[in-house]
């Protein structure tokens, strides 16, 4: 695919001209000429071990000077983010973010919302159909697949497959990445065990993944608390269900202090595309597209891989030969991620609508 290394410079830099409601940048310049005066961009639920975004935030912050970084509640979920735009659209201050990053399914719901605007990087063609809206509302930003995180201090025999989990010793041991009823990762984590009994994905995969946690819950397994690399090292939450790449952050940050096992299942191998999006209310319009330019940048996706996550323009980066070795190196093996499923956009809402709407009455667990 074409890829263009740099803004096409237009006459009308930061005027934005607009054509078919999709913005078009000026140059980098007069872009960041433009955030600069706005002087801040707000983000919210960016955990700076998700996807190493802790370095993409100092990134650019460092290529772009006087621009201030206003992170909002860094573990909230996707539910949680579209939320604040809604309680925000009429707020200009500090609470209402410019940007989101949802899980995919949230994306569609929220530009049929008109909660997020168009606007297309320069990037914009080495990015998969497939993972983006044609009219630029809102784009893939990066994936992994549904992986298992195991305390090894605790757990001496590594699960290696959904079944696992239901095991006597195994109790009060599972824990999912987020509460099902709002966060995304949490409801592809169910909608995983789901596809792990053999259920097509869809409103299928999310009812047998109900009925996957309830058994659980049922025998004293689950644990309703949500994993964090803290709550594995204090045992709270011995085998935690997560994105590889968080699992494999939270690894390095331990230190070996538990040593911990990042597994990909046997079954129900579940990719999960992520995607970026400018709310329709951003209070900073101009340093919202700067950020995006930047995270779409090879800067920006070489940044993300740091953390695990694989770029959505990884086969672009690749292809150019990009990506330096060291980071290909650091890599989970292939074999995980060449079983993965990728969920369409119809079955992921079929079965968030299934997993938020029947979290409370089948499987009972109030996870926070």
């Amino acid at each position: 695919m074409k890829f263009n290394t740099r803004l096409a410079i237009t006459a009308s830099a930061v005027a934005l001209s607009s054509m078919a409601g999709v913005a078009s940048a000026g140059s980098l310049d007069d872009l960041y000429t433009a955030a600069k005066a706005e002087g801040q961009l707000t983000v919210i639920a960016l955990p700076h071990d998700w996807c190493d975004y802790g370095d993409v935030i100092a990134g650019f912050k460092a290529k772009y000077p006087g621009i201030t970084v206003n992170e909002l509640n860094p573990d909230a979920g996707s539910g949680d983010e579209v939320q604040a735009i809604k309680a925000n659209k009429d707020n200009k201050g500090p609470q209402a973010p410019d940007v989101i990053d949802v899980g995919l399914s949230f994306g569609p719901s929220a530009k049929a919302d008109g909660l997020i605007q168009a606007y297309k990087v320069s990037t914009w063609d080495s990015i998969p159909d497939t993972a983006k809206d044609a009219d630029g509302f809102w784009y893939g930003d990066y994936y992994g697949v549904m992986a298992f995180g195991v305390n090894k201090d605790i757990v001496k025999n590594t699960p290696a497959d959904w079944s696992d989990l239901a095991k006597p010793e195994y109790a009060n041991a599972v824990a999912l990445a987020g509460d099902p009823r709002s966060a995304n990762q949490a409801i592809l984590g169910v909608m995983a065990a789901g596809l792990s009994s053999g259920a097509a994905a869809g409103k299928d995969s999310g009812d047998a993944g109900l009925k996957f946690f309830a058994d659980l819950n049922k025998k004293g397994n689950f644990v309703p608390v949500v994993a964090k690399s803290g709550t594995i090292a204090q045992g709270a939450t011995p085998i935690a269900i997560a994105w590889d790449y968080n699992l494999l952050a939270w690894k390095d940050s331990l230190k070996g202090n538990p040593p911990m096992d990042v597994v990909v299942p046997k079954s129900g191998v579940i990719a999960g595309v992520y995607v970026q999006a400018i709310s329709a209310y951003a209070p900073h319009l101009n340093a919202a597209k700067l950020w995006m330019e930047y995270l779409y940048s090879d800067e920006g996706q070489l940044g993300w891989l740091k953390g695990y996550c694989h770029p959505i323009r990884f086969n672009d980066l690749a292809a150019r030969k990009a990506i330096p070795q060291a980071l290909m190196d650091a890599l989970p093996p292939a074999e995980g991620y060449a079983k993965a499923v990728f969920p369409t956009l119809d079955e992921q809402a079929a079965n968030k609508t299934s997993v938020v709407g029947g979290w409370d009455s089948v499987v009972g667990a109030n996870v926070k």
